[in-house]
């Protein structure tokens, strides 16, 4: 199987050191969010590969000589300040952690993800054309794709409205995004792509790539994944991944963020995180019903 670390919440950002006890241990609990009470039970021995997504990758730096897995990172860098992504570090140290992963992973296993993009009256188009040009000079020959995405309406991104002010793409917007992204990735020989989006802007050079094809699963496992079923009525041609994050536990507290709803409840979440638990937040109880996931 491939573990999503996670797209529930920043596990290397927030948790790396239950991550790596995990490791050690041979497995990971994660409850079901649907069904709290039924906790499933993650071999490592099972485990093909590790897939990353995170906002920073530096506290996992000096561990990753202690992982034996294949690994695969998406790390998110976008151009926000803090009134969008209050506590994301510095870009700058982002930037240079990624250049440091890249030189030990490779860049073939990373990609980068400017995701979500929204445009308002701070962050405008041309803000969004000249950071995005930056950045592709900056990660010159240390990634080889960046992906992006467009801000979708989430509950969480309806409630920070007032924050992020932002206004429907046009036809016109998508154009200049899609000719100007694709001038800036094709001088550094980077591919900029798209996944489950209704504007993938291929007519403008970028590629279709799902984040996790059945092509690149086969490339990085040797194995035939199936395509996620979960996202049934979701336009991604993804393969099924295990996700061990819990929702509501990132304290990164992006306004856009899909997986945070409850700023309150995040704080409440990461108290009662154990490093040395089986599960991300809390602990097992007597009552819970643990099954082996296969």
């Amino acid at each position: 199987m491939i573990l999503n670390i996670s797209g529930r919440t920043d596990i290397v950002a927030f948790y790396s050191d239950w991550l790596i006890n995990r490791l050690n241990e041979g497995f990971f609990d994660v409850r079901n969010p649907f069904n709290p009470k039924l906790v499933s039970r993650i071999m490592l021995e099972d485990v093909d590969l590790l897939f990353f997504c995170t906002k920073n990758p530096i506290p996992i730096l000096n561990k990753i000589n202690k992982i034996n897995k294949k690994m695969y990172f998406h790390i998110t860098l976008t151009p926000y300040k803090k009134d969008i992504e209050p506590n994301v570090p510095n870009k700058k140290d982002i930037i240079e952690s990624i250049k440091k992963l890249s030189n030990i992973i490779g860049k073939d296993n990373i990609v980068i993800r400017y995701d979500p993009i929204f445009i308002n009256d701070k962050y405008t188009l041309d803000y969004h054309i000249k950071a995005f040009d930056k950045l592709c000079n900056l990660l010159d020959g240390y990634v080889n794709k960046i992906l992006i995405s467009f801000i979708d309406d989430y509950k969480n991104v309806r409630n920070n409205y007032k924050s992020l002010k932002y206004r429907k793409l046009n036809e016109s917007d998508y154009k200049t995004i899609g000719i100007k992204f694709s001038e800036s990735a094709k001088k550094h020989n980077i591919l900029v792509h798209t996944c489950a989006e209704e504007k993938n802007l291929i007519e403008y050079g970028f590629i279709k790539d799902e984040c996790m094809s059945r092509e690149l699963a086969f490339k990085l496992t040797n194995k035939i994944y199936k395509k996620w079923n979960a996202r049934k009525n979701v336009p991604c041609q993804c393969v099924e991944m295990v996700d061990i994050g819990v929702y509501n536990s990132c304290k990164h507290f992006c306004k856009y963020c899909y997986a945070n709803f409850d700023e309150k409840k995040v704080l409440d979440n990461y108290n009662k995180h154990n490093p040395n638990s089986s599960l991300l937040i809390g602990k097992l109880e007597e009552d819970d019903i643990i099954k082996i996931r296969k």
